[in-house]
């Protein structure tokens, strides 16, 4: 079975390297996060009756 040459080698780990760049960069940059949709009823307090 023959060997691959070093500069083959090379050649596979460029690509496979700036594949794996392009993707993390790709999903970084065009990941959209979905904005919470908050009610204001969900943020109401009871007044505190402190009794002493």
């Amino acid at each position: 079975m023959p060997q691959m040459a070093p500069l083959s080698w090379l050649t596979l780990f460029t690509i496979f390297s700036l594949t794996l760049i392009f993707f993390g960069i790709m999903n970084y940059f065009l990941y959209t996060p979905s904005t919470p949709t908050s009610t204001s009823e969900q943020f109401k307090t009871q007044p505190f009756n402190w009794k002493w």
